[in-house]
């Protein structure tokens, strides 16, 4: 379908920043860090932030399992259609992930799409595991499109190992479209890092606070499970913070 492509900046661009600044306080805030919330079924409702400190509680809370190797029984469809509009707003979660992420304070390329009025067709976002800029010119180009893929910052296969193998199908769902585990990052980093959990993958250091940060929030917010080895890790990273 063709859209209608526009560019936003200057009062425009303030006004719809305030429409994602709740999707972008997703992405990089603390998701889910209350203690009790370890214990509590997955629904995919937000929890109020907190410090580092919380960080560390919600950590020493969830509940430690023996370390499991790769589950054969895991499937990618388990968790649904890839980019499933569960928010029903129109768009994608891709889309919504890209709108979230984009920096608005360099120039980027914005365009309606049937219902969809934030499909960000150009413009530049930061890969949050190595601090490199990925500048696009055209994301309906699908050669472009693939050099910034959507990184569960939990793996969709970690978070079965670890729980989601007992969910229903539309907890899954809920989880693999969940925006504060979506981020948008290069081709090769998302390649790199793959399904690999936080014990087995790490960004530099420069990066580790807000990926364990990012990652215990997200592990307490659908409770769950951790092991010794990704709990070190963990802990290990957090000292960056």
């Amino acid at each position: 379908m063709t859209g209608q492509i526009r560019a936003v900046s200057g009062p425009a661009r303030r006004r719809r920043r305030g429409r994602w600044t709740h999707g972008v306080a997703a992405l990089l805030g603390l998701i889910g860090l209350l203690a009790g919330c370890a214990g509590s079924p997955p629904d995919g409702r937000e929890s109020p932030t907190s410090t580092a400190v919380g960080v560390r509680t919600a950590l020493a809370h969830l509940t430690v399992v023996a370390r499991p190797g790769p589950d054969p029984a895991y499937r990618r469809a388990d968790f649904g259609s890839a980019w499933a509009d569960t928010d029903h707003d129109g768009c994608s979660q891709r889309r919504d992930a890209l709108a979230a992420a984009v920096d608005r304070t360099k120039p980027f390329t914005e365009r309606r799409r049937g219902r969809c009025i934030h499909d960000v067709v150009a413009g530049t976002w930061t890969d949050p595991y190595t601090g490199f800029p990925l500048t696009f010119t055209d994301l309906s180009d699908s050669q472009q499109a693939q050099q910034i893929p959507i990184d569960h910052v939990v793996a969709l296969a970690v978070a079965y190992r670890y729980g989601a193998n007992r969910w229903t199908a539309e907890q899954r769902l809920a989880f693999a479209t969940d925006l504060s585990n979506l981020q948008p990052t290069a081709r090769a980093t998302n390649s790199k890092k793959s399904d690999r959990d936080a014990a087995s993958w790490r960004p530099g250091r420069r990066y580790q606070c807000d990926y364990a940060t990012r990652y215990v929030s997200i592990k307490a917010k659908y409770a769950l499970q951790v092991d010794e080895t990704e709990k070190r890790a963990l802990s290990e990273m957090l000292d960056a913070c």
